[in-house]
């Protein structure tokens, strides 16, 4: 049985992610444009996020009970292979939802224009592929908070939270700032009003308390496949970055120099690099 409070717990963490989303929409409230150069390299901080925050935290976790990482190494027990198999069947079954969806609304005519004067069906329209994006990385934080309220985890707020959770709720809100400047642009271009451009970042994540807790529920209630639901995450999150992200960044940087090449792996690296050291806590 799951417990009421757990779930709420939850909710509220994904709730989080998405109201992050709307801090893109931040700069517009000071400036009239945010320039290509730090656009790239905002996607590109997003992926570095994304990737390390799906190999060193979901992966990991996965197999963490054989494979421990620390600042002297990895050691790496006899893994079996069953947990091995969940794993890769996680990381196939997150590959091809987003394949599958992206496959069905790709014929959509969604245009982010639409948002200011929506109607009812195009919001369910634009929900729904933006359900694409938000929903695997709201599993992401369900399954990260699997052992919520269990003995080895940090107090915060009174309840034992897995570091996991931390790390994942962190990484997922950082990575949702870029997102929201993606969908601002567009707008401004518009003259829609700065509320407005925050509002419509926020919804655009919503999605992602909803699978949160969804996730939260699966794999609380059977935990013998968790390593498929760590893999799930992982795998859409990872086929998202190489799918959408990186040819988004590569799409704005191409009036750059080089590209956009320099600003793209500079993000990307940095992202990596502010992500990887909560692997080690």
């Amino acid at each position: 049985m799951v417990e009421l409070w757990s779930l709420g717990f939850v909710f509220v963490a994904g709730f989080i992610t998405a109201l992050a989303t709307g801090l893109g929409a931040v700069p517009f409230f000071f400036v009239s444009d945010v320039s290509d150069r730090w656009n790239v390299a905002l996607w590109g901080i997003a992926s570095g996020i994304m990737l390390s925050a799906s190999v060193f935290g979901l992966v990991l976790e996965a197999l963490g009970e054989y494979v421990q990482v620390s600042l002297s190494g990895v050691a790496v027990e006899p893994i079996p292979r069953l947990d091995l198999l969940l794993l890769g069947i996680g990381l196939l079954a997150g590959v091809v939802l987003v394949f599958v969806a992206h496959d069905l609304i790709e014929g959509a005519d969604v245009d982010p224009h639409q948002y200011a004067e929506a109607d009812f069906k195009k919001l369910v329209l634009i929900l729904g592929v933006l359900t694409v994006h938000s929903f695997p990385e709201g599993v992401a934080v369900g399954v990260s908070f699997a052992d919520l309220g269990i003995e080895g985890g940090t107090q915060l707020f009174g309840f034992v939270v897995p570091v996991l959770a931390i790390f994942m709720t962190v990484a997922i809100s950082i990575h949702n700032v870029p997102e929201g400047v993606a969908i601002s642009i567009p707008l401004r271009s518009m003259g829609v009003a700065n509320w407005k451009l925050v509002w419509w970042s926020v919804f655009s994540s919503l999605p992602q308390p909803i699978g949160a807790v969804i996730a939260f529920y699966f794999v609380r209630v059977a935990r013998e496949f968790l390593p498929a639901g760590f893999g799930f995450a992982a795998g859409a999150m990872i086929y998202l970055v190489l799918t959408e992200f990186i040819p988004e960044a590569r799409e704005i940087g191409r009036g750059l120099p080089g590209n956009g090449r320099r600003e793209l792996l500079g993000g990307i690296a940095a992202g990596v690099f502010a992500m990887v050291p909560l692997a080690f806590l």
